[in-house]
């Protein structure tokens, strides 16, 4: 079957990224509509895109009330903030939620009705023009058709997508990752590389999208460590935004499989973050499908460098395993327990969160066969 491979209309990555686009911008319009977060415009870093837009005389009307990840009631705020500001055009600044935010509120400033009616839904739709601007190296939603937005009243996490929703322009400076705290640093890294993996498991890979999957893993696995440990080293900064990059255009051609489809219900209940949640599920669910796809977990093992030529598929699968791990624990990734997470609370909402993630559809995409009683036993088994 022919795949289809998109990636945002124009990439702009590398030192003085955003300092190289002033053209791709004031193309987009008259009035910028910038979607962040209170912690970003507080580091000063919406106040560099700032000062950039006033040299380049583009007006400007800051929404920064994205706090945590976001949620129906945000991005309803936000579509009429923009409805009312006179803007035609938006730009994201800061992690994956204010990105995944600008996406929602681009899109429902345009569509009818409320953003729950569009979950499981294809978008469609003249959204006003839209940039993209990660200060964290993981998510990748400056790539991606897909945004995230919690229903809080269902206490559920949308995924919502569709073509119309990847941005105009994505920028991506590794100088405004350099301040990402460790914490931050490794929960977004850490989803930067379940992109990778899960879209290179997935029933719907191809060629381009394992070749960037096995490059982002490449990167990830040998900075991503450095970057946690110095925060301040910028190759190993440059390195993640590329691998962050990379991986995000996977997830948006070859899609998602079990950890994320188990990790959202996670966090849309015990409000761990994204990146978290997918750390801390990563190496119980790949080992439950590791008999899926021996060959590409040993493709894998190969392209980290942790398996010699004498290794079988099988014994090649488990040397990834074993390695995932160790990043994990040199990330400080907490289990459940740690967290904080009860037992007994968790597992008395097993049941809807196996729900939820079976109907994401993400597990679906597992090159092995995975039903609901699957997901309750990895569930059960993370205590």
């Amino acid at each position: 079957m022919a795949a289809q491979f998109t990636l945002p209309g124009r990439t702009i990555l590398g030192d003085n990224a955003l300092k190289s686009s002033e053209e791709a911008i004031k193309k987009l319009g008259k009035k910028a509509f910038i979607v962040t977060g209170k912690i970003v415009t507080k580091m000063g870093t919406v106040s560099i895109l700032t000062n950039y837009l006033d040299q380049w005389n583009v007006e400007y009307k800051i929404f920064n009330d994205i706090t945590g990840e976001p949620t129906d009631e945000m991005i309803l705020a936000g579509v009429k903030e923009y409805q009312e500001s006179g803007c035609d055009f938006l730009i994201g600044i800061g992690g994956g939620s204010p990105l995944d935010s600008a996406k929602a509120i681009a899109a429902m400033a345009v569509l009818e009705g409320s953003i729950a009616d569009y979950m499981g839904k294809e978008i469609t739709g003249e959204f006003p023009p839209l940039v993209l601007i990660p200060t964290t190296a993981g998510t990748g939603s400056e790539t991606t058709k897909f945004t995230i937005i919690t229903d809080k009243e269902k206490g559920i996490k949308m995924l919502l997508k569709g073509e119309d929703l990847l941005p105009q322009v994505a920028i991506i400076d590794p100088e405004f990752t350099r301040t990402a705290p460790k914490s931050i640093t490794a929960a977004t890294g850490m989803d930067a590389l379940t992109h990778a993996v899960e879209s290179y498991i997935s029933k719907k890979a191809n060629p381009l999208t394992d070749l960037f999957a096995l490059s982002a893993m490449k990167r990830i696995f040998q900075y991503l460590p450095l970057a946690y440990e110095q925060g301040s080293d910028s190759k190993a900064r440059e390195e993640m935004s590329i691998a962050a990059f990379e991986a995000g255009v996977c997830i948006n051609n070859a899609s998602v499989t079990l950890v994320h489809g188990m990790s959202r219900p996670i966090g849309a209940l015990f409000h761990v973050p994204h990146g978290i949640s997918n750390a801390m599920l990563i190496t119980k669910c790949l080992s439950y499908v590791t008999d899926g796809c021996y060959d590409r977990f040993s493709e894998m093992a190969k392209a980290i460098g942790v398996c010699d030529k004498s290794m079988g598929e099988k014994e090649a699968s488990e040397a990834f395993l074993q390695a995932l791990d160790q990043l994990c624990n040199r990330c400080g990734i907490p289990t459940l327990y740690e967290y904080g997470i009860k037992k007994e609370e968790f597992l008395a909402v097993a049941e809807k969160m196996a729900e939820d993630a079976m109907a994401s559809g993400s597990p679906s995409n597992s090159r092995k066969e995975i039903s609901k009683e699957d997901i309750l036993t990895i569930y059960g088994s993370l205590f």
